[in-house]
């Protein structure tokens, strides 16, 4: 995996904001999902606070620790989730977070920065999408955003419609919202990369219905193979 590039300070000068120290405010709680341990020292270490406030960062390397530690822990604030875990892949530990827990703040992080899966992960409830890489600027803005939301947040934030990337139209991607989730979700899985028989695995389908799915994909975003649809998307 990826790992994402640390900026050279961290939130504990918050000068440049503007904004005032809100110390009578409670510390914020996150959560980090990333199998990478040093994603999770890393940010631990440089995210220390934000605008005066101490950040309480709890750490999980797996989807499975990661819903069992917001069900137990009270007041988690936010979700920084990363895509790759060991135990899911693409988006379908965001898919399975927001069900288990529908109110859940989630920022997605990632290595990748395509169009589709950016698209997907903000249509299926996330509130940010941080590319690994980012600068330390833009990940200021994006903790900001998820622990003040809009209505809550003084002046000096960025809004939550600047944590995604901006995508002009596309016909690509009109065709893409035609389609029924089933068939989302498995493009999801071929776009992460997955064979049919990982796909068969993860979405608990047989390998010949999974065939046909992708067969029905490639006539509906008219294409004639499995490499070209990739292609179209990256």
């Amino acid at each position: 995996m990826d790992t994402m590039t640390m900026p050279a300070n961290g939130l504990g000068s918050h000068e440049s904001t503007g904004l005032p120290q809100t110390s009578a405010e409670s510390p914020r709680k996150l959560l980090l999902v990333d199998d990478h341990e040093l994603v999770r020292q890393g940010v631990k270490l440089l995210y220390t606070e934000l605008h005066g406030l101490p950040l309480e960062w709890l750490e999980a390397d797996s989807l499975h620790e990661a819903l069992a530690i917001y069900a137990r822990e009270r007041q988690i604030d936010a979700v920084l989730l990363d895509l790759n875990l060991a135990d899911c892949k693409g988006l379908q530990g965001l898919r399975r977070f927001i069900g288990a827990h529908p109110a859940a703040r989630i920022a997605v992080i990632s290595a990748t920065e395509d169009e589709f899966v950016i698209r997907q992960a903000r249509a299926l409830g996330a509130v940010a999408y941080i590319p690994k890489g980012v600068a330390g600027r833009e990940m200021r803005d994006a903790l900001s955003a998820l622990l003040w939301p809009p209505g809550q947040q003084s002046r000096g934030f960025a809004p939550g419609n600047a944590l995604f990337p901006r995508f002009p139209p596309s016909a690509m991607h009109e065709r893409v919202a035609e389609l029924g989730p089933q068939h989302i979700e498995l493009l999801e899985l071929v776009l992460s990369g997955l064979t049919n028989q990982e796909i068969s695995n993860t979405m608990h389908l047989a390998l010949g219905t999974v065939k046909n799915y992708v067969s029905s994909l490639l006539l509906a975003l008219d294409v004639k193979s499995r490499s070209h649809m990739v292609s179209l998307f990256r």
